[in-house]
């Protein structure tokens, strides 16, 4: 927007107009805006490529200082290495690969619902026998009901 400043006592009988030096925020604004919700659409699908309905539970979440190694259980029993299928038989081969033999990668391990409770302890047994000690069980949070 732009001020009228007469011009030379009246002289050239010309209007001179003074440039405005504000900025205009609302074009950045708008940008931002859409960047968010791309970023907000886009996150939860990165998280891991094997979608399985893990149990609620209360427990706390677990610290991440390192990216850990994902292991998922599906309910017709496959076994899954981060998002590639993998055979129980050679589950820890595999990881000893992934993890360059370092013992003390973390590694969670996720399991559907309707996972039998001795296929679950299959695959954990099979990772702590093949010498890893962190190993953990991922579940969601329940959601609040209101009380």
């Amino acid at each position: 927007m732009a001020g009228f400043i007469p011009g030379n006592n009246g002289r050239s009988g010309g209007r001179r107009y003074k440039p405005m030096a504000e900025i205009n925020v609302t074009p950045l604004v708008d940008v931002m805006l859409v960047l968010l919700i791309v970023f907000m659409i886009t996150a939860p699908l990165i998280t891991s490529g094997v979608t399985v309905n893990l149990p609620k539970t209360n427990a706390q979440p677990v610290n991440s200082d390192a990216t850990p190694i994902t292991i998922t259980v599906k309910s017709t029993g496959d076994v899954y290495l981060q998002d590639s299928p993998v055979q129980l038989s050679n589950l820890v081969a595999t990881l000893q690969q992934i993890a360059k033999h370092n013992t003390d990668r973390r590694i969670f391990v996720r399991g559907d619902t309707s996972v039998p409770y001795g296929t679950m302890l299959k695959v954990m047994a099979t990772i702590t026998q093949g010498g890893f000690t962190k190993v953990a069980l991922l579940a969601q949070q329940p959601t609040p009901t209101g009380h």
